[in-house]
């Protein structure tokens, strides 16, 4: 998790660009386009965070009643082959095979807002030791990557802006986001098996 010493660096930065907009604006005589941009950005990201909010709330209930009703560990069943491929120790650890199953599907699904908690508790299942695991290293190229199916965010925030069609990327997602897993799975497979020093 985030450390206070992450939060003060977090703000330091985003002082010191504030800062410096405001020196270039007051320099080239546009302070009153600053506060118009900075008025109309804060208008803009409102808006764009309550069209999202809808369609996480819809997906985070979807994956909630998934849970209660049984069918998260029904789907944890059908995709441990594949996942207990990619993550050996999930095997033997059924907590952890479920934790990785659901944030797998939530990925799937497009909601990296939902497969977070999930992703947290599958590492915190997985740790072992100080250092980090292969099967934690997968879980992470795999959440940075992830496969989507339907990616419910993207959708979201095209329907916000005004698109006409937001699904109409979908092959662009399936083909960029299967390259850039499977990219990254690759990579991670080879410095596992590379000796440090």
């Amino acid at each position: 998790m985030f450390e206070t010493g992450d939060f003060m660096a977090m703000s330091k930065i985003w002082s010191a660009l504030i800062l410096i907009s405001f020196i270039f604006a007051a320099k080239s005589g546009r302070l009153e386009t600053l506060s118009a941009s900075a008025l109309e950005g804060a208008e803009s990201a409102v808006t764009l965070c309550l069209s999202l909010a809808g369609i996480i709330c819809l997906w985070s209930g979807v994956l909630e009643a998934m849970k209660r009703c049984g069918m998260a560990d029904g789907l944890a069943c059908i995709t441990r082959p594949l996942l207990g491929r990619l993550f050996p120790s999930t095997k033997e650890n059924t907590e952890a095979a479920k934790a990785v199953s659901a944030n797998f599907s939530a990925n799937l699904l497009g909601l990296g807002n939902a497969a977070t908690p999930f992703g947290i508790r599958a590492v915190q299942l997985l740790k072992s030791g100080e250092t980090a695991t292969d099967d934690m290293c997968n879980l992470v190229v795999m959440n940075t990557a992830s496969v989507q199916l339907f990616p419910a965010t993207i959708a979201a925030v095209r329907s916000g802006l005004g698109c006409v069609s937001p699904l109409d990327i979908l092959p662009a997602i399936w083909l960029t986001s299967l390259c850039s897993v499977s990219a990254g799975l690759a990579a991670a497979k080879f410095f596992s098996k590379k000796q440090w020093k």
